[in-house]
């Protein structure tokens, strides 16, 4: 674990002991996510075009062990698919959050992440479409999230049902945990928030401390990210930046993050906003992993590592 001094930030306590020292495997990712990023350099390419590079991959990302069942469901007009390992509990359900900026994400390009928490939490993961910006802004995302959870909890015990997102999706679960709460809707029995993107007023600190240190993301497309989902909405409205709201009567919430992230305050503020709130919350800051890790846990044991123990988390609690 490493707050940088320089930030005022106050961290909360720190949840669990990941390890100090990383893998060689890690090593090389980095290296290959900043070749990346410099050779990107700080160019942005329209979200359609980006769109269809990765409709491109998608054929290429492994599929999920045999035995597992993908089912694609209409939640109340949300696209969503229903992921089942043979290790599930049928009355469990993990609602999946996807990250993208807001802007991209498909059940295909995911499907080796969302076994894999299917098999940690032992439960069912139900991925949803929500719609993307900037075609359809703030707060169409939410609307989408609510809906797709309203559908769930019908056939769910909300004391049965976890929220698990990564970073805009991050943000997005816990903005929703807001919306239910002020609804008086039953809430999940927890979350997990991966590298959540909270605060689209971009105060964090650790946006220029970490800027060169960010293996994978470039701080200076965040704006543009930002105002594409905001669409002339409050940056600071709670519902898109749930670092500005009140966070009484959450869940437990889990939160992992790497230390060299530029999201790294994004998210040590949140848990502290938690705990403020008297919330349940571990925060887990893992030494130099880059952006959502977990996503890499086909090569990285980190990653692995990582989703055991959300998983774990999870299970305790559902």
């Amino acid at each position: 674990m490493h707050i940088d001094s320089r930030s005022p930030v106050l961290p909360a306590r720190m949840g669990g002991a990941p390890s100090q020292r990383i893998s060689l495997r890690a090593e090389v990712l980095r290296l290959a996510l900043r070749f990346f990023k410099r050779r990107h350099g700080r160019r942005t390419l329209p979200p359609p075009m980006v769109r269809a590079r990765l409709k491109r991959v998608e054929r290429f990302v492994p599929r999920p062990p045999p035995g597992t069942r993908t089912t694609v469901i209409d939640g109340s007009g949300v696209n969503s698919v229903q992921v089942a390992v043979h290790q599930a509990r049928g009355d469990r359900c993990v609602l999946y959050f996807h990250g993208g900026a807001y802007t991209l994400g498909t059940a295909a390009l995911l499907r080796d992440f969302t076994w894999r928490i299917g098999a940690a939490a032992r439960a069912c993961v139900l991925y949803f479409d929500y719609r993307l910006a900037p075609e359809h802004p703030f707060p169409a995302a939410l609307e989408d999230a609510v809906t797709v959870y309203r559908w769930l909890a019908a056939r769910f015990d909300p004391a049965r049902i976890a929220f698990l997102g990564d970073s805009a999706g991050g943000g997005l679960a816990l903005a929703t945990l807001y919306k239910l709460r002020d609804e008086g809707f039953a809430l999940p029995a927890a979350a997990v928030a991966v590298s959540p993107w909270t605060d689209l007023a971009l105060t964090g600190p650790s946006l220029k401390l970490n800027a060169a240190a960010d293996p994978m993301l470039d701080v200076a497309i965040l704006p543009a990210l930002a105002n594409g989902y905001l669409g002339g909405a409050d940056p600071r409205n709670h519902y898109a930046s749930p670092l500005y709201g009140d966070a009484s009567g959450l869940p437990p919430t889990l939160i992992h993050v790497g230390s060299d992230e530029i999201l790294r305050d994004d998210a040590i503020r949140m848990a502290d906003k938690l705990r403020a709130a008297g919330c349940e919350v571990d925060i887990e800051v893992w030494p130099r992993m880059p952006h959502a890790w977990h996503h890499f846990a086909r090569i990285l044991p980190e990653g692995r590592d990582a989703i055991a123990r959300i998983g774990a988390f999870l299970q305790q609690r559902l």
